[in-house]
């Protein structure tokens, strides 16, 4: 996929089983699906800097006070979780360019698009997510 050349999607344009995976105009969907949901977190995080910095002011009661940095604490962690899917988001981006994208890192076969176009950032097929977790419930288990 070179950078001269934007690739062009129709309007309602949904990638298919029937067309070879991962192609250019698959790679394209996935690109802007990934960027509109970075961008989507980075407006929210903006937003919430912004709240935070309007809420600094002293509340004299202390019931309020406590409302108010429990609501503070929840949002923090909110956002430290977005910015780790950021991560993942970036992550998927790279794998992109790199012709790597859509492709299971355990087996190696092209995850379903139906999963890619549900969890973008998905690295494991359906099957290898759910050894990862049966294997994971079974150590936390015992």
């Amino acid at each position: 996929m070179s950078e001269a050349e934007p690739i062009e999607l129709p309007k309602d344009y949904f990638p298919s089983e029937d067309e070879p995976f991962m192609n250019d105009r698959q790679k394209e969907y996935f690109r802007r699906k990934l960027m509109a949901w970075k961008d989507d977190i980075l407006r929210e995080s903006r937003s919430t800097i912004t709240n935070l910095q309007e809420d600094m002011g002293a509340l004299p009661d202390l019931a309020d006070r406590a409302s108010t940095e429990t609501d503070r604490s929840l949002e923090l962690r909110a956002r430290d979780r977005q910015r780790k899917l950021i991560s993942k988001i970036d992550k998927a981006l790279r794998r992109l360019e790199e012709d790597e994208y859509g492709y299971c890192d355990e087996t190696g076969e092209p995850i379903s698009l139906a999963r890619l176009d549900a969890r973008p950032v998905a690295t494991l097929s359906l099957e290898a997510q759910e050894r990862h977790e049966r294997k994971e419930r079974v150590h936390r288990d015992s």
